[in-house]
């Protein structure tokens, strides 16, 4: 089996990884770069152009960083993805309203894509595949164990171990993927130790305290990021709150409601009494504001930095607001977003956790794994990763477009 990571060896965000055996191509993910890096398309032989015959393409997930150029990829290429992580991602495309060309392709992509289950293995030409459901900031993300040839590789995706469902995450990897003799994993927060300061629990239980404190509530939070929304709304609940949401996120939280996803047995991905509200539209002009928003139990709002969002909250009085995404977006570089910064530029509470593993995290899975060498992606610090796990481990140094 070859390896060669052709995006992702000294950078977050937009990585491709391609495994190839006895000439069949098995690819995973293909995603748009981060702000601040080049975002001209990229051709691949075996993906892109070429003979595409004995291709395929795997998604862990549904960022943007990780499916984004799937436009570019030519019809006769199969492209696999989780089933509630597909509904997902077709669902927001067909949401934004006006779609560019390149959007139109990207959701005509998903659409046609095919899906597989977790803990089921599947098969492309040489390759044995073995999904893993793994807990990340998108609902139904994937790690997989990938086998050609008598060897293995696990290939993280992006993951942790401290969201809602992360207590089970060592205990899966024992059942489901076991020794294997190569890592390829994300190294997101390598060099951000303070980047996963709290689980979603204690996150969940910040929130319980701040809504009880504070009447008026607005959360500033990606509408993708499932688990975050659903323990929102369990904090709102536990203090009396009534949890007001948009359209869009009523119908994302609705899927996941009514899927038959293992882990929606779970009561936190199920509604209770009283349910989410649905924010009221005034015209064209965006929400209006609702009677029961100054009564005895205040509110909990998700927003978003638009305009509907800004004619509906200023014309309500003593907010109080959160940011529950990264905090990168208000801070001046590439990333920078200046309505999100316009809409909190009043003040803010910062409550939130990382959507990736923290070093801690990684050394239990090798320890688990037991790998004969690893090799990062997913990470703009490759040297620290190296510097960090080389006492123990073989790290295998790869630059982008080079094969192991």
């Amino acid at each position: 089996m070859r390896i060669t990571i052709h995006r992702g060896t000294d950078q977050i965000g937009g990585c491709i990884t391609e495994y190839e055996q006895d000439g069949w191509h098995l690819f995973v993910d293909f995603g748009t770069q981060l702000p601040g890096h080049d975002a001209s398309p990229m051709a691949i032989e075996g993906l892109t152009r070429g003979d595409l015959s004995k291709t395929a393409l795997l998604l862990t997930h549904y960022h943007g960083d990780h499916i984004g150029e799937i436009d570019i990829v030519p019809d006769d290429v199969p492209i696999y993805m989780g089933k509630l992580c597909r509904e997902i991602a077709e669902f927001y495309m067909g949401y934004v309203g006006y779609m560019d060309e390149k959007s139109k392709r990207i959701s005509e992509r998903i659409s046609k894509a095919k899906t597989f289950s977790p803990g089921r293995p599947f098969r492309v030409g040489p390759f044995k595949i073995q999904p893993l459901n793994v807990d990340h900031s998108a609902f139904d993300a994937y790690a997989f164990r990938i086998e050609a040839d008598g060897e293995s590789v696990f290939h993280t995706g992006d993951f942790r171990s401290h969201g809602f469902r992360g207590g089970k995450f060592d205990k899966a990897l024992k059942k489901h993927i076991g020794h294997v003799d190569y890592v390829v994993c994300e190294a997101t927060n390598i060099c951000r130790p303070d980047a996963v300061m709290v689980s979603e629990n204690e996150l969940q239980r910040q929130y319980i305290e701040a809504f009880r404190r504070h009447k008026h509530n607005v959360v500033y939070v990606s509408s993708t990021n499932i688990d975050r929304i659903f323990g929102l709304y369990r904090a709102a609940i536990a203090v009396g709150r009534p949890f007001y949401v948009d359209k869009f996120q009523k119908e994302v939280l609705n899927k996941v409601v009514r899927s038959k996803s293992l882990w929606t047995k779970s009561k936190l991905y199920n509604f209770t009494i009283p349910k989410p509200r649905l924010l009221e539209k005034h015209g064209t002009e965006g929400y209006q504001v609702n009677t029961d928003f100054y009564g005895d139990n205040g509110f909990v709002i998700l927003a978003r930095a638009n305009s509907r969002f800004e004619k509906l909250l200023s014309g309500i009085s003593d907010i109080h607001n959160y940011l529950s995404m990264w905090d990168g977006y208000l801070k001046e570089g590439p990333a920078y977003n200046e309505a999100l910064a316009k809409a909190l530029k009043s003040g803010y509470e910062y409550l939130h956790t990382s959507g990736h593993c923290d070093v801690t995290t990684l050394a239990k899975v090798f320890e688990i794994l037991t790998p004969k060498a690893i090799i990062a992606i997913h990470t703009d610090d490759p040297k620290a990763f190296r510097e960090y796990f080389s006492s123990k481990w073989s790290i295998i140094d790869l630059k982008d477009g080079q094969t192991f």
